[in-house]
Parts: C-alpha cells; structure tokens; sequence
C-alpha cells in the first residue's frame, strides 16, 4: 500500500460482514474462549482453503510436469494457473513479461534472489543497500551473498539502509545522500514486522532513482493489504511473500520478479517437486481474500489497530514502538503512515516474555520475544499484537481491560 492509495475510515463498530468472515474459520470460531492475537506470524485458515486442499487430496494428487495421465496434467495446470493468479492478485502491470517462483516462504524466496540472481548480477566494487533492523530474513541472504562472492575474488561492499531514530522507517533524505554510481541493488519491506508501519517504497524508488533494482519483503502486506504493483509508486523488481501470512498453508510462498532491470530472473539448479497442496491452498487463499475484499479487510485491521494503540497510551506503563505521532486516531498523518494491523509495545516493570504468559492466562495469544529482528536479543524483547479479518473491537477491549490491570 503506498501513499496513493490511502485507507478511508472505517466504522469501529463491528459490522456484519466482519461478523460473517470471522464465522469462515473454525479454529477461530471453535475457540471462543481465545484471542488469536499473532496473524503477523501466522494467519489463520478459512474453510475455503481446507476444503480446496482436502478437494485436491482426494480428487487429483499427482506430481506436476511428470506424467502424462490425467491427474499429473491437472496437477501441472493447477501449478501455472497458480502462478497467473499470482500476478493477477498482485495487480501485474505486464504479466507477460514477469515470472512467479513458489517457494516455501519469504526467507526461502529472498535467498533466492540472493544466490541466483544477485550473486551473478554483481561485479567486483558494486554496492548494495539493505535493511539491518527489518526481519532477519531480509538481511541475511544479503550478508550471505557477499560471502559467496568474497568466496570467489569479487569484493561488494554493503551498505546498511539509513533509519529514522523515532519512527523505524526509513531515512529516505540519508538514503538518497548514500546512493552513488556503483549502488547496484536495494532490498526492503513493505510493512514492517515489529512496527507495522508501512515503509514508503516510492521514496526508496525517488532515491535510488529509476535503474536500480529493489527486492520488497511483502511478508506482512500481501493478504493484508492491497498490493498494488500497476501503481507507479511500488515500482519495485522482487515481491517476495509467505502463503502461510496470507491464509494459505505453511511452507507456501512465491517470488514475483518483473523483469525490468538487471537479468531475468531464473532460479538455479535441478527444480524437484513443488509443493503441489501449498500451491492449490494459496490460490484459495488468494481466491477468498479477493471475495472478501482485500481493502476492506486493511481498513477493518487499520481502525483495529488505532482503537489499540490510542488507548494503549493512556493507561500506564506501556511504550509503543514506533513512530509515536501516527499513534492517536486524530493523527495528521496520512493513513498510509499508520499502522497496519501490527501494535508492538513494553511494559516498564513486567519483562515480555512474562506479559506473554500473563496475556495467555487471559485467553490471549500474542508474540513475546525479540521477534526475530535484526540486530536484536533477547533483552530486546517485547510484546507484538496483530491482527486480521477474524479479530474483532470486543476482542481489543478485553485486551485492553488486561492490560490496564497490570499497571
């Protein structure tokens, strides 16, 4: 989601349809007695995926582009079908030209890119830039790339992206001030993992200027909100994503690479079997959460995500993480600047990982640690909320209740 396309808001109160799509997953409804309170690490399932996955388990599993019987050909078609449904959700401006690689994740995609497409790409003296406090996932392969080329006399020369102390995102005046004429690469994310925010891609692509590729860690924006790549301001070469944060199954994801800069993308070695049911789930998934409504569905978590940290602040002692002006409904902020359905915050005096522990004993299920950050350990922990379609305001409340006793 970039600044053009800002988020209107929307009702607090719990509407209907939000009431029917809650209705649409059993593990949710089955437990009433939880809040599911941790979607950024994994999303929850609609019925629509398990019933496309046990559909495919019983009507037509078979290894795809191995076999010429009837159910091998469905198989292969449902795999390139997928891979079209792929660009299509992604709103691909020429999907002629682009490629989809399904891969078990976002850290199995970004490697990827790393070994197959950066380490040939680059020459001795290059520069790239990358993010040293996103996911871990968004830094290592990048780091493990420079080895790999090290290994063989080409010595590149990695640069951290420049951040804004307070806010998290990105310094995109010291980002421009960074790029020179040997800058050949930058990797970044979208919305980011512990402060929910999203990192203004179309600033990255102002700076860096029109020729240099950019691989968007999207793990916490497809399937959460609009992602929108006809849109000139996410001009960008990878979308690298996780099925498994996107309603489809574990150990799905894909890498869609445009193709514009820089060698087509082709993964190196021998490609063994897919993951045939990962795949025939995130097309499900992809599936429902266009029916459901995708904006809709970000306006819903948005104004979820408001009611948290507005209250959350004033209720003792508890600091938000993140950029502390975008915090309050009435913020002059653009809604693009806003949280999108990811709170992070400590308290003073009660150490994360026991808050987790307190949260669970009230029925809530939340990420307590350091969240895999980079650069982090476990004396950064913190307490992260996050949330999607099945989350509810009643649900925020008690939530909120809870914490308001512990200060």
């Amino acid at each position: 989601m970039s600044a053009a396309h800002p988020l209107p808001a929307v009702e607090p109160e719990n509407p209907l349809w939000q009431r029917q799509l809650r209705e649409e997953f059993p593990i949710v409804t089955g437990h009433p007695e939880l809040a599911y309170l941790d979607s950024a690490a994994t999303s929850q399932k609609p019925r629509a995926v398990l019933e496309a996955v046990q559909t495919y388990l019983t009507t037509s599993n078979a290894n795809a582009g191995r076999g010429t019987y009837p159910w091998a050909n469905r198989t292969t078609d449902l795999v390139e079908t997928a891979r079209e449904r792929v660009k299509e959700f992604l709103h691909d401006p020429e999907p002629g030209g682009s490629a989809v690689h399904f891969t078990s994740g976002t850290t199995e995609g970004l490697r990827t890119v790393a070994r197959d497409w950066l380490v040939p790409y680059l020459r001795d003296g290059d520069e790239i830039l990358v993010p040293y406090a996103d996911h871990r996932a968004n830094l290592d392969p990048w780091l493990e790339a420079r080895r790999l080329l090290a290994e063989r006399g080409v010595e590149v020369r990695v640069q951290a992206l420049p951040y804004q102390a307070v806010s998290g995102d990105y310094d995109h005046r010291a980002l421009a001030e960074a790029v020179g004429p040997r800058t050949r690469f930058v990797a970044a994310t979208h919305v980011h993992h512990v402060y929910g925010g999203d990192m203004n891609v179309h600033r990255i692509r102002e700076a860096v200027g029109p020729d240099v590729p950019i691989c968007l860690d999207a793990a916490q924006s497809v399937g959460h909100l609009p992602v929108h790549l006809d849109d000139p301001s996410l001009d960008v070469d990878f979308v690298v994503f996780s099925g498994h944060k996107a309603m489809a199954l574990p150990g799905s994801g894909a890498v869609w690479a445009r193709n514009a800069r820089g060698p087509v993308f082709r993964p190196g070695g021998w490609q063994g079997t897919p993951n045939t049911v990962g795949i025939v789930s995130l097309q499900a998934a992809l599936d429902w959460l266009d029916a459901a409504g995708v904006e809709r569905i970000a306006r819903w978590t948005t104004t979820l995500t408001t009611r948290l940290t507005d209250r959350l602040g004033h209720i003792g002692p508890y600091d938000v993480l993140g950029c502390p002006v975008s915090l309050a409904a009435d913020s002059p902020l653009p809604a693009a600047q806003r949280r999108h359905g990811i709170v992070t915050f400590r308290h003073r005096d009660i150490p994360s990982d026991d808050l987790g522990f307190i949260l669970f004993s009230h029925g809530f299920m939340v990420r307590a640690d350091s969240l895999c950050q980079a650069g982090a350990d476990e004396r950064d922990g913190s307490v992260r909320v996050s949330l999607h379609a099945y989350n509810t305001a009643e649900e925020i409340d008690r939530l909120l209740s809870v914490l308001a006793s512990l200060t």
